[in-house]
């Protein structure tokens, strides 16, 4: 006995469909977010994070002084 079994006995068939339709709708959100033009600059900050030569935390595990 399969999970399709389980599900299509049970009646929860349409909550398959349901549980795809929002995973759609969140993916689709978080690409256009990711995507807007209007992040550019904040996501070029962040991709300049490592390059800036601030350092706020220890540069190894033995760096505590």
């Amino acid at each position: 006995m399969g999970l399709s079994d389980v599900v299509g006995h049970a009646g929860l068939a349409g909550l398959t469909v349901v549980a795809m339709v929002l995973f759609m709708i969140a993916f689709t959100a978080v690409v256009v977010r990711t995507f807007a033009p209007g992040r550019k600059r904040e996501l070029d900050e962040a991709s300049r994070l490592p390059l800036d030569g601030e350092c706020t935390g220890p540069t190894s595990p033995g760096a505590d002084a």
